[in-house]
């Protein structure tokens, strides 16, 4: 645990910019192999709550006092989910699974994406992310894309912030925006919490909690309209999707410490479609679930 006369020492010697260009170079150097390998943890469209990709990492600060310099976890993990959301589709996906954190300050996740925690408390943690969405083919649901065009993937800018309410009642509170940046060039956000549930340990721990997604007119109409040009070829009727609510669900994350080095972790999502987006034509199941399991081990 560093104090605050070791921080001052850092910096006067020169030690923690130095680890900060490392933390960068190697988060650029793995963020090329996440685009680059399959995924099987990807910052798409899915049943997945959000505060999922983050789960438990405002808590360890709480309970356990400012982390280390850096944290590296790297493994595998497999995955099965829809498509999209909207699909009775579903596909297996298996990669690597990387979070790499320096400090409480820099972060790469194959999750949570490349970001900056501006603000860090004991209580609060804000910042910066990106993060990427893989799009939609109409090869994946022909039935029912088939003359839609495909979305293509797009990065994602994303703000972000998390509350922990206290030791004795550890509600995390999470709220976030993001901007596409190809893709439905729109926007998306969450609101969600989750707390640890009884049984949870040293050894073991598992969270729960709701979640909801909004989006601005701009990616509903891309995800779930259908224009008169769209409706010509694919035989569809027109739609107009505006802006708004777009699903609710929720998610049960649990971690497995089983040695010195090594755990697993095991999500669970569901989200329901409502509204002008379950109502689309493109839409065959307003419900999708989604779930992974990971091997990893922290250096």
């Amino acid at each position: 645990m560093s104090t605050n006369s070791d921080y001052q020492a850092g910096v006067a010697n020169g030690r923690y910019p130095r680890a900060l260009i490392l933390w960068l170079a190697t988060a650029m150097f793995a963020l090329v192999a996440l685009l680059a390998a399959p995924r099987a943890h990807a910052q798409t469209p899915a049943p997945l709550a959000e505060w999922q990709y983050s789960v438990g990492v405002p808590l360890e600060k709480l309970f356990e006092g400012p982390p280390p310099d850096w944290t590296v976890r790297l493994g595998m993990a497999a995955r099965i989910s829809p498509y999209y959301d909207g699909t009775g589709n579903y596909y297996p996906l298996a990669g690597p699974a990387i979070d790499i954190r320096y400090r409480d300050q820099g972060f790469l996740s194959t999750g949570e994406g490349l970001g900056w925690n501006i603000v860090h408390s004991d209580h609060w943690r804000a910042g910066i992310a990106l993060t990427y969405d893989f799009g939609r083919r109409e090869k994946h649901d022909h039935d029912h894309l088939a003359g839609l065009g495909n979305i293509g993937m797009a990065v994602e800018s994303k703000l972000f912030a998390e509350y922990v309410v206290s030791k004795e009642f550890p509600l995390v509170i999470r709220a976030n925006a993001r901007r596409q940046f190809g893709g439905a060039n729109g926007w998306l956000g969450d609101l969600g919490a989750y707390m640890p549930l009884p049984g949870s340990s040293d050894k073991f721990a598992w969270f729960a909690g709701p979640t909801m997604t909004v989006a601005d007119s701009a990616y509903m109409s891309r995800w779930y309209g259908v224009t008169a040009e769209q409706s010509a070829r694919s035989g569809l009727p027109q739609y107009h999707a505006g802006a708004g609510i777009r699903s609710y669900g929720g998610g049960v994350s649990a971690m497995w410490f089983f040695g010195k080095h090594w755990f697993a972790t095991a999500d669970f999502g569901i989200a329901a479609l409502v509204g002008d987006a379950r109502n689309s034509p493109v839409v065959s199941h307003s419900a999708n679930m989604t779930g992974d399991i990971s091997i990893m081990y922290e250096f």
